[in-house]
C-alpha cells in the first residue's frame, strides 16, 4: 500500500532523512519508534505531501505522491500530533466541513459522518463546541476528520501524547479496531502502546534506520542472549560461584530469597548440552534448582540498547575519519 525508496530530506547541510526505504503492506499497522529529532515525523509529513522531500521516491496504493498528488491524498487520512481543530466550530458542523473540504461523495452524507462518530465514539458531544472539550474527545475529534472518506490508509502521529490512562486505552481500542480493514502507520514515544498495537516496527535515529521487524522478534537484533531468572535452594554464595564459572552466563544479580531459596537472574546464551551441564552442577552441590523463568526483553530495552549502539557506531566512524 506504501512504497518508500531512498527517501532523502535535508535541510541545508543537516540530513533529515538519509536514504530510507521500507514498505508497508494492505491492512498492515506499522510502529514508527524513535528519540526526538528521529525524522519521524518528517517521514509521515513527506508521505501526507505536507512536506518535499530531497531525493527519493514514494507512492501511496501505486500513486506517485509527485505525479498525482490529488490519488495520494484521497487515499490517507491524517491525523498530526495537534489536531488542526477549529475551536469555536461545534463537532458535527466540523465533520461536515471535512465532508466538504475533502470534496467526499456518498449516498447519505449524515449516515456517513454518524457511522464515524459512532466508530471513535463521539456521539454524546457531537452537538458541542470543540473548544470546550477535553483533549482526549479533542483528539477523537480530530481522529473521526481523519476517517472523512473512509481512506484505505491512516497517518497517526503521537495520537495519544498528552492523554490520561484512560483515554490512551480508549484511542488505543479505536486504533486496533482500524487496523482490521486499514493501513495504518503509527508513530508513538509509548512503546507499550507500539508492542500492544502494531505488527511491525520500524526503529529510527537521526534519520537512518536502526531496525525492522515484529515486536516479537526485534529482542534477537540485541543478540542471542536472553534474560534467566533460576530459584535455587542452598548456600546463596556457592549458588553464585556455580552460575559465574559458565562461559555462557553473565550478569548474575541475586534479586531476592525466600527462606532458603534464592531468585537469581541473568543473561545467559548457552545451548542445551550446556544448560545440562548446569542441572548437573548444582544436583551434585545438593541445591535444587525450583523454578525457571525467561525474562522477556521488553521493547523500551530494545529500543535503547539499538538506538544508544547506533550512536556508538555513529561516532566510531567519526573518529576513523
Amino acid at each position: 500500500m506504501i512504497t518508500i525508496s531512498n527517501l532523502t530530506k535535508k535541510y541545508g547541510d543537516k540530513y533529515a532523512l538519509d536514504n530510507i526505504s521500507f514498505d508497508v503492506k494492505k491492512g498492515e499497522v506499522l510502529g514508527f519508534l524513535g528519540p526526538n529529532g528521529a525524522g519521524k515525523s518528517t517521514t509521515m509529513n513527506i508521505i501526507t505531501g505536507y512536506t518535499a522531500y530531497t531525493d527519493g521516491s514514494v507512492t501511496v496504493d501505486g500513486y506517485d505522491i509527485i505525479e498525482n498528488p490529488i490519488e495520494v491524498k484521497k487515499r490517507i487520512g491524517y491525523l498530526p500530533e495537534i489536531p488542526p481543530l477549529y475551536v469555536d466550530m461545534i463537532v458535527w458542523d466540523y465533520l461536515e466541513f471535512v465532508y466538504e473540504l475533502k470534496k467526499i461523495k456518498t449516498d447519505d452524507k449524515n449516515k456517513h459522518i454518524q457511522d464515524i462518530v459512532d466508530m471513535v465514539k463521539i456521539d454524546d458531544v457531537k452537538k458541542r463546541k470543540i473548544g470546550n472539550l477535553s483533549k482526549g474527545y479533542r483528539q477523537r475529534v480530530g481522529l473521526a476528520g481523519a476517517l472523512i472518506g473512509n481512506p484505505p490508509v491512516l497517518i497517526l502521529d503521537e495520537p495519544t501524547v498528552g492523554l490520561d490512562p484512560k483515554q490512551i486505552i480508549e484511542i488505543r481500542n479505536i486504533i486496533k479496531a482500524l487496523g482490521q480493514e486499514k493501513t495504518i502507520i503509527l508513530s508513538s514515544h509509548i512503546l507499550s502502546e507500539i508492542s500492544a498495537v502494531c505488527d511491525r516496527v520500524i526503529i529510527i535515529n537521526k534519520g537512518k534506520f536502526v531496525a525492522e521487524d515484529t515486536p516479537e522478534n526485534l529482542s534477537k537484533k540485541i543478540g542471542n542472549s536472553h534474560r534467566m531468572m533460576f530459584s535455587i535452594a542452598g548456600d546463596r554464595e556457592k549458588a553464585e560461584e556455580i552460575l559465574n564459572s559458565f562461559d555462557g552466563i553473565s550478569n548474575v544479580v541475586c534479586v531476592s530469597s525466600e527462606g532458603d531459596a534464592y531468585n537469581f537472574e541473568f543473561d545467559t546464551t548457552m545451548d542445551a548440552e550446556e544448560r545440562k551441564q548446569l542441572f548437573f552442577a548444582f544436583a551434585e552441590n545438593s541445591m535444587p534448582i525450583l523454578t525457571q523463568k525467561e525474562i522477556e526483553t521488553s521493547l523500551e530495552d530494545i529500543f535503547l540498547e539499538l538506538t544508544q549502539s547506533a550512536e556508538k557506531e555513529e561516532k566510531k566512524d567519526e573518529s576513523d575519519i
